[in-house]
């Protein structure tokens, strides 16, 4: 059992995950995922919050090498060749988000996690949405930016991750068809928003 969160930037995963887990008893995975990320890649925790955000720019350059869609040709290749970093933390992403699919009572936020367990049955996948100018509000609340840098801050960013399903997995992040709910925050309230999901959980005899 296992619910996925994926979500536009600063539409308030974070709050909703929270809220989920405490009432299931679940584990949120968020932090943790950077922490065993980097000490797989072998990147510094830093490293590894900003290279998440900036894969799909560097995937750009090999957007015409069947080797995204094939990691065993990577797997197999010289050292000499061995893979770009960013490419590198998008495969380790990738398996370790396969490994936590295997366990229980996981909430996962972001990582791509709703296209990794796309197949996993016991599984709710999630896309958290809001309106550009709430979600530019909150850029200027929290990190104190001016409304150009905050607006400029929220197309990069869903942009990237946009990019990321593309040219990883091969998805369209926003359809609403890879998703078992599309839930607006800035509407339902990131309160509201873990209600339905709990309820959806609590319908198929999670606890």
């Amino acid at each position: 059992m296992i619910i996925t969160l994926s979500r536009q930037y600063l539409a308030g995963a974070d709050k909703v995950a929270e809220g989920v887990a405490a009432e299931l008893g679940w584990t949120v995975v968020d932090d943790a995922f950077i922490e065993t990320l980097a000490e797989r890649s072998g990147f510094d925790r830093e490293d590894v919050k900003g290279l998440e955000e900036r894969v799909p720019t560097f995937m750009e350059r090999f957007a015409q090498s069947s080797a995204l869609s094939m990691p065993e040709l990577l797997a197999s290749a010289p050292d000499a060749i061995a893979e770009p970093e960013a490419i590198k933390l998008a495969h380790i992403t990738r398996d370790l988000v396969t490994e936590l699919g295997r366990r229980d009572r996981v909430v996962l936020v972001g990582r791509a996690a709703a296209a990794v367990l796309a197949r996993e049955r016991d599984a709710i996948h999630v896309f958290l949405v809001a309106s550009v100018a709430y979600r530019v509000k909150e850029a200027m609340r929290r990190y104190g930016m001016s409304e150009s840098q905050a607006r400029a801050a929220v197309s990069e960013r869903d942009s990237n991750r946009a990019r990321y399903h593309r040219e990883l997995y091969q998805r369209v992040w926003a359809d609403p068809v890879n998703y078992h709910f599309v839930l607006n925050t800035e509407l339902l309230g990131t309160e509201g928003a873990a209600a339905m999901i709990l309820s959806r959980a609590r319908a198929l005899g999670w606890r």
